[in-house]
């Protein structure tokens, strides 16, 4: 597989809106973002914010 140009990437774009439409990708690309950055966070051994927080009873 080569790179991909800028017709490749204009058909995806337009297989996505199609697919999801326009006020579901933003949610979708936050919450790709939050997986990559946990998964970040657990490749370095770094405990996230919310597990050193103590838990309210």
């Amino acid at each position: 597989m080569g790179k991909l140009g800028p017709t490749e990437i204009i058909l995806i774009i337009a297989v996505l809106l199609l697919f999801f439409g326009g006020k579901k990708i933003p949610e979708l690309m936050r919450g790709l973002g939050k997986g990559v950055k946990e998964f970040k966070d657990a490749s370095k051994g770094e405990a996230s914010e919310t597990d050193n927080k103590p838990e309210k009873l």
